[in-house]
């Protein structure tokens, strides 16, 4: 079991917003998540949380998220949406900016290249 700092973690109510009312033809992705059955808390931020203190909880997130079958589809979600907090498919809010920066960047780059170097670069 992951071993927290010292002082007792606060948890932070988890936002409604945690489960969207998405659904495809299996059911909502969410009612997989491992995150739903009893950790919750370690994906959002308690108050004044201290920097060691997150660390080692988005840590904890993390090693939750490695090993739920809706990985894939929670980190989507959050990068859609986009999440402006909490540990969401594996990754914290700061982490997907860069993501969300870097696919940006990439459309951009898409939009800006003339057809054929589409072409070249999917080849």
């Amino acid at each position: 079991m992951l071993q927290l700092p010292h002082q007792p973690l606060q948890v932070a109510a988890v936002p409604s917003q945690r489960n969207p009312a998405r659904e495809d033809q299996t059911g909502p992705w969410h009612a997989e998540a491992v995150c739903r059955r009893d950790e919750a808390g370690l994906f959002f931020a308690p108050s004044k949380e201290p920097t060691a203190a997150r660390l080692s909880r988005e840590e904890a997130a993390k090693q939750v998220c490695a090993r739920c079958p809706v990985m894939v589809e929670c980190r989507e979600h959050a990068l859609v949406q986009p999440e402006p907090y909490g540990v969401w498919g594996g990754l914290t809010a700061a982490e997907r900016r860069v993501v969300l920066a870097r696919r940006r960047r990439r459309d951009m780059e898409l939009k800006a290249a003339t057809p054929s170097d589409r072409i070249a670069a999917a080849g």
